[in-house]
């Protein structure tokens, strides 16, 4: 009976939103719900519950972004690959709390980083690039695979001079590295977090800082490297050293180079995705764990791109 009220939902709303999306009509009998509907529709409700039960096994939460996930894997035929999303912790939080993918795109991002020494993950907002690859770098610091974790970004302004704000450079690029620190927090905990910045440790700074140096047994995260510029990037890939692992994540939809600069990140994908011991991996909208408006923005904007690319090619 637990398990049947939490695949329903308050006030039964997750088996509203089934019968909604799939046209099917439902009702619960005792322990049992049945579904009436057109084929394939009926079938592919019966994955969805079947996929929910599978979640709630994992002991996670099914909110109403991981249900539509969980419709559209079911409706492509895939929805028994959300047993093996929900298998494994990515990393656990300092109060305990487990970090699991969830959604297949993220668990092929988060296997190809365990895998190779150099990973991008490219994808649109919300997708868990950057979260995803600070938990595995917590994860290889406590498994003592790293012994420092470097997260750095360009410090490239979105529409405010960086001349005008406050403060020395570091002061001036903090708010730029704030979602680093954050997750970071989660992770380790305010006080453990200190420590380890104390120590250095830890590392954040701005991409230009990387310069002339060499990186070795780290796990190094450069993030929003959509604005990074060609010269940058190969700058920074060829800081790799001995034992160390590197993470590339950015969304090439949002790049805020000045006009006549284009993007590091988007040529490193083209001429790298054929070189061994480097994997790319491409997030879409269908791996954003946002709110679900989040996914319907994303998808606005791709088809405003998409027209404005097409307008411009006649």
């Amino acid at each position: 009976m637990d398990r049947l009220q939490r695949v329903l939902g308050i006030f039964d709303e997750n088996l509203e939103t089934i019968a909604r999306e799939l046209e099917l009509y439902t009702r619960v009998e005792d322990t049992r719900i049945l579904l009436e509907g057109e084929d394939p529709n009926a079938l592919i409700g019966a994955e969805v519950v079947k996929s929910l039960l599978s979640i709630i096994e994992a002991g996670e939460n099914i909110d109403k972004s991981t249900l539509l996930y969980c419709i559209n894997l079911a409706r492509e035929g895939h929805a028994s690959d959300i047993e093996g999303v929900m298998r494994g912790v990515v990393a656990v939080t300092s109060r305990g709390k487990p970090v699991k993918c969830k959604t297949v795109g993220q668990k092929n991002y988060v296997d190809a980083v365990k895998k190779n020494t150099v990973t991008f993950g490219v994808g649109p907002a919300g997708t868990g690039k950057t979260y995803l690859a600070v938990c595995l770098a917590v994860a290889a610091y406590k498994g003592k695979q790293v012994e420092k974790i470097i997260l750095t970004r360009p410090a490239v302004e979105a529409g405010e001079k960086l001349g005008f704000l406050p403060g020395d450079l570091q002061t001036k690029v903090d708010p730029y590295l704030r979602p680093l620190y954050d997750a970071l927090q989660e992770l380790f905990g305010l006080e453990t977090y200190g420590k380890l910045m104390e120590k250095g440790v830890i590392e954040v700074a701005p991409l230009a800082y990387m310069r002339g140096r060499t990186l070795s047994n780290a796990f190094v995260i450069l993030d929003e490297a959509q604005n990074a510029t060609r010269e940058q990037m190969k700058m920074f890939l060829t800081r790799l050293g001995e034992g160390s692992k590197m993470v590339v994540t950015g969304d090439m939809t949002q790049t805020d180079l000045p006009e006549g600069k284009s993007s590091g990140l988007k040529h490193a994908v083209t001429i790298l995705k054929n070189v061994e011991d480097v994997a790319v991996c491409m997030l879409t909208d269908a791996d954003v764990v946002r709110h679900p408006l989040v996914t319907r923005i994303v998808r606005a904007y791709e088809r405003e791109e998409a027209r404005r690319n097409k307008g411009e090619r006649k």
